[in-house]
């Protein structure tokens, strides 16, 4: 592709930015940089790995990480156990309204523990094995949804899924026993995140930025409309906030140069054959100051001190939105700060939980407590 076919490209895509919804918005109003999340207390010893967490009816907490599920308990959610592990990474996490933790693993399917340690499975859907489930919620009639993010690899393979410009997700139902699986769409770009209100399914999309959702018809669901779309950044999970509401969780921001690199096949592709994966262009859940990693056109440094505003490649964001997908409030790490790659938020008895993937960390905000 000649010069002058790129430069006619790049301005339509400036001057028609709204056309396809490829312009990044900028975070203002609600969605305002600032440090909150850094000012968080956290929760005990770090859990490499940590991805999800659900609330018990035992007022306690259980929290996936690596190939583990902890139960966290007492004031500040001080004391630790294993609840349960897997021969592969736990992620997504919900209980069933009959007391069974449902646990997303990774390249085996969905686990259904129950209070004595038995697990139960659901391994395959449509004679297609379940890979990369990234999020479970189960309805009150005992229907459980999932979400699988792509058929072509496992969960800790999610940028090169980016990278492969994939729409190999599902969305999925079955019944309380893990029975009778369906798929109830296709095509998805790695849906990541579920939750269940006012008898809608919301749920999120990664690579395309977007939250949607669709009325809940038995163990199935009416057409999906997008409530919120472009997105400043990737989505993951949808923890109902206290109040009404959501609190999103963006594992990662979009900049301009990863945008360029998806567009530019040719070296998307070279990328992708000769860079180690951690070096790619590309998003990423925490930060390495690796000499080579890629400094996503812009100065990190000035006079030695890491600047906040400069382009990120791994940040921590979380928003607060309503019951129509509009922003109330949010928390931030930016560049240079502790708690990048949110996976997912839950508001609990003792506050808000919020899980840093990232540092394998878990913080605990009174802020949106409830009550």
């Amino acid at each position: 592709m000649g010069f002058l076919t790129h430069f006619v490209r790049d301005v339509e895509q400036i001057v028609f930015r709204n056309r396809d919804q490829h312009a990044i918005p900028a975070m203002d109003g609600a969605v305002s940089p600032n440090n909150r999340l850094d000012a968080l207390p956290v929760v005990g010893e770090p859990i490499p790995g940590a991805d999800d967490v659900a609330e018990g009816t035992d007022s306690a907490i259980y929290v996936s990480g690596g190939r583990q599920v902890f139960r966290l308990t007492g004031e500040g959610y001080a004391s630790r156990s294993v609840f349960a592990m897997f021969e592969a990474d736990a992620g997504g996490l919900a209980f069933h309204p009959d007391g069974r933790l449902l646990v997303c693993v990774a390249g085996h399917g969905l686990a259904a523990v129950d209070a004595a340690g038995r697990q139960t499975w659901l391994t395959n859907v449509d004679n297609q094995p379940l890979r990369c489930l990234t999020s479970v919620v189960a309805a009150a009639d005992g229907t459980i949804f999932l979400t699988d993010g792509t058929t072509a690899y496992q969960s800790a393979d999610w940028c090169r899924d980016l990278m492969a410009k994939n729409h190999l997700g599902r969305l999925l139902a079955c019944g309380p026993g893990l029975d009778s699986p369906k798929v109830l769409l296709r095509g998805l770009s790695y849906p990541n995140g579920l939750s269940i209100a006012a008898g809608d399914l919301w749920f999120t999309e990664a690579w395309n930025h977007r939250v949607s959702r669709a009325t809940i018809d038995g163990r199935g669901i009416k057409r999906p409309q997008v409530v919120m779309g472009n997105l400043p950044g990737y989505p993951a999970r949808l923890g109902p906030a206290s109040g009404g509401g959501f609190w999103l969780a963006l594992f990662g921001v979009r900049t301009h140069l990863v945008e360029f690199v998806l567009r530019e096949d040719e070296y998307r592709e070279e990328m992708i054959r000769t860079i180690p994966p951690s070096l790619w262009v590309a998003p990423a859940l925490t930060t390495s100051n690796h000499c080579h990693e890629p400094m996503q056109f812009g100065s990190i440094k000035a006079l030695g001190i890491e600047k906040p505003w400069a382009p990120p490649r791994s940040y921590g964001l979380i928003v607060r939105i309503d019951a129509q997908g509009d922003p109330l409030e949010s928390m931030h790490s930016r560049v240079g700060g502790r708690y990048h790659g949110i996976m997912a938020t839950r508001d609990v008895a003792q506050g808000l939980v919020i899980v840093a993937k990232g540092s394998g960390r878990v913080l605990l905000a009174k802020t949106g407590a409830k009550g």
